[in-house]
């Protein structure tokens, strides 16, 4: 049966709305404001069970800071747990990247709403920073695991090598580590003891976690209801209005990427973009980048760009729909078979995964893992930081550097002072994220960014 934590559901209400609202950033971000909620201030859930969770996740297709949220509701409260902390995760995005995108499609791009993300980016971007070092600390207690997660970073920002490759190399690495008996590779080796990693007990504890028949079957059946809400859809569309129609392209495009989109939306973005614009004609050059911008400065995962896309692409194809009509269904149709599945995966896997924990060999190869994703979020920071604070880039033997003669002096100073307020003042990131905002639209109105 679910263990006693004494959270009531109402509870978890608001926190998981504190999560969604605060979740700026991509991945990184989104994954520092879940530790440091869950982990450090709410003492839900336990270093090393976050860490185990955010390994499995990695592992699948699709936004892992989405489907995290959704494996810790389940944890806390079950099915309707998951399904509440995963929606209310991409809620705030839904509806700020829908009004953008209207806006942005009726009136083009406005410089006010412009400036106050350019100033929430400055903040994001030392919230980033902060979760590195944390979870840096935290989870490299040994020379091996430093050593994987710099090759981790290297890998993925100096060859490009795909993300499930360094993944499963680093699992491949911990297994046969924790099989032969290393010390670095065993339980807590790899992110520290109980003790260390934590600051005090958690609500559910580091114990095995207990399921009942009914946990597992409730999480089966939704499951099955998850492949169902979103393949049913799918077929009935193309069925109903042909291969060629706007809002079949969008339904089959999307529920294909919702399966190849391993590592994240920065894998899949690219030939996104490529097949939006040359393919199906949606998006004009240059349109991807400005929604990217809105996703990257909205809550939510970064992959909710491609409701931009579907609401684009459908805008300009609306057929017998008004334009408007046509853009929201077709936005909102992007969203849906891209997100159902990802309650499909952890509802499908978590609970096995939680049985798994105290295998040994299971364990090094996610310890391993978890030291290669402080790499990858390290990656993940660089790459934000780089495209905050310069303007353009320059490709040095396959490597993507910034210009430093196109520094954005702006963005510098409000990322210097928005890493004083993070690391220095210790100001809450409610606090750090408005001021930054607001310093935003102070400059575009003083006439320093445009």
């Amino acid at each position: 049966m679910q263990q006693e934590h004494g959270v009531t559901f109402g509870e978890a209400v608001r926190v998981w709305a504190r999560v969604a609202a605060l979740s700026f950033g991509g991945p990184a971000g989104q994954i520092a404001v879940m530790h440091r909620i869950l982990v450090d201030e709410k003492r839900w859930i336990s270093e090393t069970r976050f860490l185990h969770a955010l390994n499995y996740c990695m592992l699948l297709p699709g936004p892992e800071a989405q489907q995290l949220a959704t494996y810790v509701g389940w944890l806390m409260h079950g099915v309707k747990g998951g399904f509440l902390a995963g929606g209310l995760f991409i809620l705030p995005g839904i509806i700020a990247i829908m009004a953008l995108s209207i806006i942005y499609a009726l009136f083009g791009a406005v410089g006010f709403v412009a400036a106050m993300f350019f100033g929430l980016k400055a903040a994001v971007l030392a919230i980033v920073v902060e979760a590195v070092v944390r979870v840096g600390k935290r989870a490299l207690k040994n020379n091996i695991m430093r050593g994987i997660a710099a090759a981790a970073f290297v890998a993925l920002f100096a060859f490009q090598i795909p993300f499930p490759i360094v993944i499963l190399v680093a699992g491949a690495i911990g297994f046969a580590g924790a099989w032969r008996d290393n010390p670095a590779f065993a339980a807590g080796g790899g992110h520290g003891g109980k003790g260390a990693a934590d600051a005090g007990p958690t609500l559910l504890g580091d114990e095995p976690f207990e399921q009942s028949p009914d946990m597992r079957r409730n999480a089966h059946q939704a499951a099955l209801a998850c492949a169902i809400l979103w393949l049913a859809p799918v077929a009935i569309i193309v069925a109903s209005l042909g291969p060629a129609d706007v809002f079949s392209q969008i339904a089959l495009f999307f529920s294909k990427m919702a399966v190849v989109t391993f590592g994240g939306a920065y894998a899949v973005l690219a030939y996104v973009a490529q097949q939006a614009v040359e393919g199906f004609h949606w998006l004009k050059p240059g349109e991807m980048l400005d929604g990217l911008g809105m996703a990257e400065t909205t809550p939510g995962p970064l992959i909710m760009v491609l409701q931009f896309v579907g609401f684009m692409g459908a805008f300009r194809n609306s057929g017998e729909l008004s334009p408007l009509t046509a853009g929201v269904l077709g936005g909102l149709l992007a969203t849906w078979v891209t997100f159902t599945p990802c309650f499909l995966w952890i509802f499908l896997g978590a609970p096995y995964i939680e049985r798994l924990r105290d295998n040994k060999a299971l364990a090094g190869a996610l310890g391993a893992i978890t030291a290669a994703v402080v790499g990858v979020i390290l990656n993940l920071a660089v790459w934000f930081a780089i495209h905050t604070l310069f303007a353009r880039m320059i490709d040095w033997h396959g490597v993507e550097l910034p210009d430093l003669t196109s520094v954005n002096f702006a963005a510098l100073a409000l990322s210097l002072g928005a890493a004083a307020g993070v690391f220095y003042l210790k100001a809450g990131m409610l606090s750090v994220l408005g001021a930054c905002a607001a310093a935003g639209v102070a400059l575009y109105f003083a006439g320093f960014i445009s």
